[in-house]
């Protein structure tokens, strides 16, 4: 597998694209307040940023605060790379009466596993009964009947369903009195923004032209990519990928992390643009020996053709066929 430097002569950096190509390439992790849905925050940043288009990863009931990450126009492609991700909160389930703090740590440790749900009635899905992992789970203080936690969990899971369950499974009944998203994949309250702010970046930029504020609270939409292994492939190869060829082992320079056959890698320019995702045809110990061959199956291409040149003729060797 060949290494090569980082110099070319297509393509621009993330964080050196000029701004309207920022913007529109670009997501924002709000501090989403009680009161509004997730789609009406959606609609007030498209509309205050001028966006066509905006979509949230993960919806947010009204009376929910915390991590929503919103995308903007080009980046939607990439929102659902959310979804191989976890999700943290911190929630107040009320119970309907006083149990002891050994039952409590033992339902706790019961429900900290794969668990089955039901989405609730006022839920936007279907409703089947599916399967969610509960990673963690951490009491943090009760209470009487209240009882203050934080939960690291699958994507899709409801956390009113699940007081509802550990309440029953109490034998007392219970319910979900307030609820805070404060991880979403790798984006916390670290990285959160407030609707004000964006306002306040958005406004310098438009009326003074400086962009330094609305660079610090727009994101490009790779580090939606931070958490994924990373291939980093020829510009010569680039073209041909955004035409939806597979990676082949011949036009890649560099693998960042490890991962295994049909995990989830992000392919990359050597710039650092994002250009798809797809799942690895070999582990990643294996295919650093590879001369030849499939490396990637792509599942969502997100640059558009024609953002580097075609040199499909001259570098067949390089995609897969």
């Amino acid at each position: 597998m060949a290494e090569t430097g980082t110099r070319s002569r297509h393509g621009v950096p993330p964080d050196q694209r000029e701004m309207k190509d920022h913007l529109r390439k670009g997501i924002i992790v709000i501090d989403k307040p009680r009161g509004p849905t997730s789609h009406q925050v959606s609609a007030w940043v498209r509309n205050m940023l001028g966006a066509e288009k905006a979509g949230h990863g993960g919806t947010l009931d009204p009376n929910v605060s915390g991590v929503l990450v919103i995308a903007l126009d080009d980046a939607l492609k990439a929102l659902q790379v959310l979804l191989l991700d976890t999700k943290e909160y911190i929630a107040t389930l009320k119970l309907h009466a006083e149990v002891p703090r050994d039952d409590l740590d033992r339902v706790f440790s019961e429900f900290t596993t794969e668990i089955y749900q039901t989405p609730p009635v006022r839920a936007a899905v279907k409703r089947e009964r599916r399967a969610r992992r509960i990673h963690e789970m951490e009491i943090l203080d009760m209470q009487g009947k209240s009882v203050l936690f934080r939960v690291v969990c699958e994507s899709g899971t409801y956390i009113r369903t699940l007081c509802v369950d550990m309440g029953d499974a109490l034998g007392v009944g219970g319910h979900m009195y307030e609820l805070r998203r404060t991880r979403t994949a790798g984006f916390g309250e670290a990285q959160i923004v407030k609707l004000q702010k964006l306002m306040d970046a958005h406004v310098a930029y438009t009326e003074d032209g400086d962009e330094s504020l609305l660079r610090e609270v727009v994101l490009p939409f790779e580090r939606l990519l931070d958490g994924l292994p990373k291939i980093y492939i020829k510009d010569s190869a680039v073209d041909a990928i955004c035409h939806g060829a597979d990676v082949a082992v011949p036009g890649i320079t560099k693998l960042e992390g490890d991962f295994k056959q049909c995990q989830i890698v992000a392919v990359f320019t050597q710039k650092g643009e994002g250009i798809a995702v797809g799942k690895a045809l070999a582990e990643s110990e294996k295919m650093r020996e590879m001369q030849k061959g499939a490396a990637v199956n792509l599942e969502r291409v997100f640059m558009a053709p024609g953002t580097y040149p075609r040199q499909w003729k001259h570098t067949r060797n390089l995609i897969a066929p």
